[in-house]
């Protein structure tokens, strides 16, 4: 089973930071979700209403979370399908594991689902006799690959079209090894084909959910390829996996949500593919499963209930958060270590593996603010993951040279008139030693720092010098 990494972040950060063709793909994904995102959101005026509406149902259903959970288990009873509850991991594989048995299933198709990911499903499966089959165009690439996905949305947005290429003709070996592969559509053509016939082949096909509607029992995937559509219509067996927050009151509440989603994650109004899924198919339905279950997976959520982190608990996994991140853009998703990257990983990773393991993450900040300022739920990141800090500070678990460090701060930082000595004393001495290149390649104390990039050289006073010669007026 996949074990994560998370306390080796530094140490994949490095590695990730000499990867050429890593950096050129982030370089260029990054760039294409901000610039898509950007367009989307300033051709609809009322945005930030809908994020504050959006806001307001998340937090509501969080504080009736039992409530509307109850009946969303009613609704889909009634329509014919079957809830299954899980407090961890192992219990929601064991639902999917009794069900696939149930009808002797040798094949599964799966959609992009990232709870599959976190409960570690593939290699579940295929230590029972079962194939999963990924259909997800990224996911299926990664799957090849033996990698776990680096982004939610684009799970193989840290590789290069090349290596992309590389990966089919080393795998796909029925093919003409002489095959043109130098172009996005030739490598989808692909795909497409050998995955097509895995359509058909499947007993049990497994999505994800990105909303689950209690008013009428319905769960709800957002798609671009139409892979999801198949992977739950053609089996005989429809399995949902989803997180127990995934659900919303009504329709319409699913309707403003989903407005924010797409515009959020990939800059579109809507996804190309937005289904509906209520129940199993019905007499005189053309296609749809014969049966349809919903597995609700816990794995620590309750437990964030009522604390300073249920607030996190509103994400809608639309990844807009590591788009606009700086240090995402330049380390990539694995060198997060686990399911979840990027500032959202920064927050939940903790909370889901302990933080014995995921205490470095939340160190994995500029707190520059953007995470905030785009996510779509007003979720409060840096706040989020300075609570952990804290956390991990009144612990014990920070270096003794940083405590140290900080308590010398700290005795300045008490003592105004001293600190201000001191920090103009700083000022004019790098000032004065930096005046001729303006910038350090190598600072002591600043290793951090100058390994990866130069440090301005100071070129005035310092702040507080200047706020005083100003009376202290803007």
């Amino acid at each position: 089973m996949y074990q994560p990494t998370s306390s080796s972040f530094r140490e994949n950060s490095r590695t990730a930071l000499a990867d050429t063709n890593l950096r050129q793909a982030m370089e260029r994904g990054g760039a294409t979700f901000q610039g898509k995102r950007r367009l989307a959101i300033d051709a609809l005026p009322e945005f930030d209403r809908l994020r504050d509406r959006g806001r307001a149902i998340k937090d509501h259903v969080l504080d009736h979370l039992d409530y509307y959970l109850e009946t969303f288990e009613r609704n889909a009873t009634a329509a014919g399908g079957q809830v299954h509850w899980a407090r961890d991991a192992e219990e929601a594989r064991q639902h999917v594991l009794k069900i696939c048995r149930s009808v002797n299933a040798r094949t599964v198709n799966k959609g992009k689902t990232m709870i599959a990911e976190e409960i570690d499903l593939n290699d579940f499966l295929e230590q029972h006799d079962i194939a999963p089959v990924e259909t997800d165009l990224g996911e299926y690439i990664i799957q090849l690959r033996h990698e776990r996905p680096s982004h939610i949305i684009a799970p193989a947005v840290h590789l290069t079209k090349d290596q992309v290429a590389d990966t089919f003709r080393a795998t796909h070996d029925h093919l003409d090894p002489r095959r043109p592969l130098d172009e996005p559509s030739s490598l989808v053509a692909e795909a497409r084909a050998v995955l097509r016939r895995k359509y058909f082949e499947a007993e049990v096909g497994i999505t994800g959910a990105n909303f689950l509607v209690a008013e009428t029992g319905s769960s709800i995937i957002v798609t671009n390829e139409g892979n999801g559509d198949l992977s739950q219509l053609l089996p005989r067996v429809h399995i949902v996996l989803a997180s127990l927050e995934k659900v919303v009151p009504t329709l319409e509440d699913a309707s403003t949500l989903l407005r924010l989603l797409a515009r959020s994650a990939t800059g579109q109004e809507m996804s190309v593919y937005t289904t509906f899924s209520t129940g199993p198919r019905r007499p005189g339905d053309l296609d749809g499963p014969e049966q349809y279950h919903v597995i609700l997976l816990d794995n620590g959520r309750t437990s964030m209930l009522g604390t300073e982190f249920q607030e996190m608990l509103r994400c809608i996994r639309c990844g807009a958060c590591m788009n606009h991140c700086p240090v995402y853009k330049a380390v990539g998703g694995h060198s997060y270590g686990w399911v979840y990257v990027g500032p959202m990983g920064a927050v939940l990773t903790p909370q889901f593996v302990g933080i014995d393991e995921a205490g470095h993450l939340p160190d994995a900040s500029t707190f520059c603010g953007r995470c905030e300022s785009v996510c779509p739920m007003h979720i409060p990141l840096p706040k989020l993951m300075r609570k952990w800090r804290e956390q991990a500070f009144a612990e014990g678990r920070v270096a003794g040279r940083f405590r140290a460090g900080l308590a010398i701060w700290a005795f300045f930082a008490r003592r105004p008139a001293l600190y201000q000595a001191v920090t103009g004393l700083q000022m004019r001495l790098l000032g004065a030693l930096g005046r001729r290149r303006g910038r350090f390649r190598r600072l002591p104390m600043a290793k951090g720092w100058t390994t990866y990039r130069d440090l301005p050289a100071p070129q005035g006073r310092t702040f507080q010098q200047q706020w005083a010669a100003r009376g202290g007026a803007r």
